[in-house]
């Protein structure tokens, strides 16, 4: 019978604190062939960087390489989800977040618009439906003015 001091042990240096795993130029390389697709095709494609492993400034250094564009969009939903365009137009940086400020899914989204702000068929149809009943509750009462219509409301499902 072996005994606890037959178990090999082996120790392992923790990794240097500039390590690098080499993830930001191969996910630039995938963000250019994602880009070239969905503009000769259409089709989008979603990158999901915390599936990834990044050393220590790497996640930062994909950030500059990716660089701002003009659109930044905030949600709050079950938790903030922040959408950012990067530099170069349909590319999306979207960072969710939940109720205590914790970063839950970050990812790169290649597409004309991101998934998460397009409205779904059945929320157009939703709203649709709303304004013509406004308009209509609008249109009996002849001294009612644009102020005095009511105010809109979210016509969407967040739990979803």
């Amino acid at each position: 019978m072996s005994g606890i001091g037959d178990i090999a042990v082996r120790l392992e240096r923790p990794l240097p604190e500039d390590h690098s795993f080499g993830n930001v130029r191969p996910i630039l390389h995938e963000v250019l062939h994602a880009l070239e697709r969905l503009a000769d095709t259409g089709e989008p494609t979603t990158i999901d960087l915390r599936a990834m492993p990044f050393g220590p400034g790497e996640e930062q250094k994909l950030e500059e390489a990716l660089g701002t564009g003009e659109i930044a969009i905030r949600l709050d939903a079950l938790g903030e989800s922040r959408i950012v365009e990067c530099a170069f137009p349909g590319v999306w940086l979207i960072t969710h977040y939940n109720s205590h400020g914790e970063i839950m899914a970050r990812l790169i989204e290649i597409a004309e618009v991101p998934a998460i702000i397009r409205a779904e068929s059945p929320d157009l149809r939703s709203g649709a439906t709303a304004l013509r009943q406004r308009l209509e509750e609008g249109a009996r009462d002849d001294d009612t003015t644009d102020a005095a219509m009511p105010e809109p409301h979210n016509t969407t499902d967040e739990t979803g």
